[in-house]
């Protein structure tokens, strides 16, 4: 083992240590005591998105720092585990470690880090399909525990074990590949985009009637079917959408900051106006 390796492991003990004396019962801090799983899962979420936002931006100096938020949240989660006997950290990365080696047979062929230079040949469309089907048998495997235990009712269905609190668009997505699986789906993009105008003339119908539960139903059928259509034009719908938030986001500052240079309120301006300066800060959004 090296050095590097070494410091890596230290730091690493180090956090867990800080860990365990933030939750000491006498002498931890009062905040950090009164947490439990609940409460800290709203933070976990907010975590991932500093992270991805930092990946997003480029900023490579303030992503080690929110990495570090997140590996905390696992940390913490790693304590309670170990406050109530049900698993701690090492079990954790335990898991983890089995399960990479058990989906990588195409790196590790029976399994083992001793297995590790048997490489076999595959491209990555082959890694996708081979790894969904370990993760397929993987649930079965689940599914057929969880009805020994009596937890699960018999002939559990394809969409199981995707989570309810995922953000809408991300587990219509999972929602969408998992039924693919099994053949239900599209065959042609062509097919989507009918499906697509299809909805959209729903809407515009609903809307026309002032249909209010209609509209709603109808909005949500065009969202889900526009889920749809990233997939098949191998478009993430999740990171397509940042990236018009950002856009528009940046175009409505510059359009405001032109409005100020101008020494006007945007509260004060007629629509025609402010179409005018949202023109202008569109080119100057293009060109920069």
């Amino acid at each position: 083992m090296s050095n590097t390796a070494k410091d890596d492991f230290a730091g690493l003990r180090r956090l867990l240590h800080i860990m365990d004396c933030l939750r000491d019962k006498e002498l931890g801090c009062p905040w950090d005591l009164c947490q439990d799983f609940a409460s800290i899962a709203p933070h976990t979420i907010e975590e991932v998105y500093e992270v991805v936002e930092a990946i997003e931006s480029g900023d490579r100096d303030a992503l080690p720092d929110e990495l570090g938020d997140l590996l905390f949240q696992v940390v913490f989660y790693a304590r309670l585990g170990k406050e109530e006997g049900s698993f701690d950290f090492d079990s954790i990365a335990s898991r983890m470690a089995a399960k990479l080696l058990r989906r990588h047979p195409h790196v590790f062929p029976d399994g083992t880090l001793d297995s590790f230079g048997c490489v076999t040949e595959t491209d990555p469309d082959q890694v996708v399909a081979r790894w969904e089907q370990i993760k397929a048998r993987e649930r079965s495997e689940k599914q057929a525990r969880e009805r020994n235990k009596g937890n699960l009712a018999v002939g559990a269905s394809q969409l199981d074990d995707i989570p309810q609190a995922l953000p809408a668009m991300i587990r219509a997505e999972k929602l969408q590949k998992r039924a693919a699986r099994t053949g239900f789906d599209w065959n042609r993009t062509e097919s989507v985009l009918e499906k697509l105008e299809e909805e959209l003339e729903e809407l515009k119908t609903a809307i026309h009637n002032d249909m209010d539960g209609e509209i709603h139903e109808e909005f949500g059928d065009l969202l889900f079917t526009m889920v749809n259509l990233s997939r098949h034009i191998r478009t993430d719908s999740e990171t397509a959408l940042r990236e018009s938030v950002r856009k528009f986001e940046k175009r409505f500052r510059t359009m405001e900051t032109l409005i100020k240079e101008a020494g006007l309120d945007i509260m004060d301006l007629a629509t025609e106006q402010m179409d005018g300066y949202w023109e202008r800060a569109k080119k100057i959004c293009q060109s920069s």
